[in-house]
């Protein structure tokens, strides 16, 4: 059996909690409560279940954690596809569906 992950030392699991307290983000918290529990000494499988995940997703969020700190908790959201359409495309297009 594979050796378990070690988090960073430089936050404690009342300053896990604090933060997540604090955040606006849902899912950050989440994951911040998740790692907070496993600095308490938790089984993963239960730390994981906090945070509504599964153990091998906890261990990735603890690698990301691991790597840029709280910030790296939070959900990257994607920025879409750019659009195909100009503005004046846009403008034939809304007067087609008038006619």
């Amino acid at each position: 059996m594979p050796a378990a992950m070690k988090l960073r030392t430089d936050y404690s699991a009342f300053d896990l909690r604090r933060l997540a307290a604090r955040s606006r983000h849902a899912n950050q918290s989440h994951r911040l409560l998740s790692l907070a529990a496993v600095l308490d000494g938790m089984d993963r499988e239960q730390a994981a279940r906090i945070g509504g995940m599964d153990r091998q997703t906890l261990r990735d969020w603890v690698h990301r954690f691991n790597e840029g700190g709280p910030d790296r908790l939070k959900d990257i959201r994607s920025k879409g596809q750019p659009k195909t359409i100009t503005s004046i495309g846009m403008c034939e297009w809304a007067h087609f569906g008038q006619a």
